[in-house]
Order: structure tokens, then sequence, then C-alpha cells
């Protein structure tokens, strides 16, 4: 779970400004010292301005992972695990109690997830959101199975932070397989696509999940973007030489 650490980078600088209230239902004492709520209570964003606290972009992650969880009504503990050791993994065993309890009242409140894809959606960079969303299919694939309630909230998220149906289709397909035409889905296009098209689609989502632009993230991100790099040109060379092209 270490190379999803410059995601939470990523949502720092997201939240550099104030949040307008919308999470801050959720916030309290937040990091450092959670209180209660009430199961089944709604959200109902504040009028009030805050600037934005230092356990904010938990929230937010928590918030987007929480819909994805619970988008079946089933959380399921393989679900939870995966967050739980991605949490450990960033933040240390005591952190991650508390954000597990701030993570609680979510699974059973109706959240802003609206409002808090529109906050990314103005502020992060595509390269992040494209990670991003890698994550949270992450989470609905922790029990091998990725269902209809799943994939409608992941396609709520990334129409909502701004992510095209392109890059969403390209990036379900590196979960779910489904046939030949699965090779297409990851460059984005479908099968009746030109050679020529083939190759230009290949050529952007090549430049558009190369390394180099995760290279100052760490390792861990590097070698994962480097993992869906070769998924890329796997895919490729497979569509190459179903059609014989130079």
């Amino acid at each position: 779970m270490g190379k999803w650490k410059w995601i939470l980078g990523g949502l720092t600088w997201v939240l550099t400004g104030p949040l307008g209230g919308l999470i801050g239902f959720f916030i309290g004492s937040a990091i450092d010292g959670l209180s209660g709520s009430s199961d089944n209570e709604q959200v109902k964003p504040s009028n009030r301005t805050r600037r934005t606290e230092k356990g904010d972009f938990m929230v937010v992650l928590l918030t987007l992972s929480a819909a994805v969880m619970k988008a079946d009504n089933i959380v399921k503990k393989s679900e939870l695990e995966y967050v739980k050791a991605f949490l450990v993994q960033n933040f240390g065993k005591e952190k991650t109690l508390k954000a597990l309890q701030l993570l609680k009242p979510m699974l059973n409140a109706e959240i802003p997830l609206d409002d808090v894809c529109r906050q990314i959606r103005y502020n992060m960079n595509n390269s992040l959101k494209l990670q991003l969303l890698h994550y949270l299919f992450g989470i609905a694939n922790a029990d091998n199975e990725i269902v209809k309630e799943e994939l409608d909230v992941l396609k709520r998220i990334a129409t909502g932070i701004g992510i095209s149906d392109y890059d969403y289709n390209s990036i379900k397909s590196m979960f779910i397989v489904v046939g030949k035409d699965s090779d297409y889905e990851i460059l984005g296009i479908t099968k009746d696509a030109t050679n020529e098209e083939v190759k230009k689609a290949y050529k952007k989502m090549a430049m558009k999940h190369h390394p180099d632009k995760v290279a100052g993230m760490g390792e861990e991100v590097t070698r994962k973007a480097t993992e869906k790099f070769q998924a890329i040109n796997e895919a490729y060379e497979r569509i190459k030489k179903e059609r014989n092209m130079a």
C-alpha cells in the first residue's frame, strides 16, 4: 500500500484552500481526537467558511473510500482491510485507529460525494486523478469482484472529478477483463478502429501513463506507474499481432 503515499500528498495540495464547510460535519477534532456520530444521520453542508485543517485531506480520501465501500450496501471485510492496510502504511497504527472511527459514521451517513468530487475536479491535475481512481477501483476489487453498484459509484466519482469516459474505461479494463476487446478498451478505443487510430491511441495512452509523470513521487509510485505502462504496451502488442501490424 505504500505505493499510494503520493495520493495523500496530492489531496493535501487540493485542499490548501477553504472547503466552505462541505465536509465540516465529519471534521470535528478529526485526526487528533474524534467525536462520535449517530448512525444514518444526514450530512448537511455548513454555511460557515473555514480554513482547511491538517486532517481534511484524509477526510476527503475516506469519503471517497466510504462511497465505494458501501455502494452495494455491504461493507466487506476485504474492503475494510484494504483501506486499513493503506492507512497503517501511510499513517501508522495510532492514527489509523482514529481514522477508522471517522470512517464508521461515513459508512452510515449520506455524504456530500458530489461536493467532494467537485473540489477535486478543479484543483487536482489529471495524472493524480487517474491514480486516485485506480486506488478506488482497488477497493472495489478487494474481494476480487466488482459489481454493478460499485461501478456506478466509481463512474459517478470519475465524472465528478473530471475524468473522461476514455480514461475511465481504460482504467476499468485493467480490473475487468472481458474477452479480447479488453485490449482495445485499455487503449480507449473500439475494435473497429483503424490501424492508424490504434497507433494514435497507443501513443496517447503511453504518454498519459508514462512513469516519468510520477518520477518525483517515490519508488513505489514509479513501480506502479511502470506496471500500468507495461499493461498498455502489452495490449498494444497483442493488437498488433492480431492485425499483423508493422
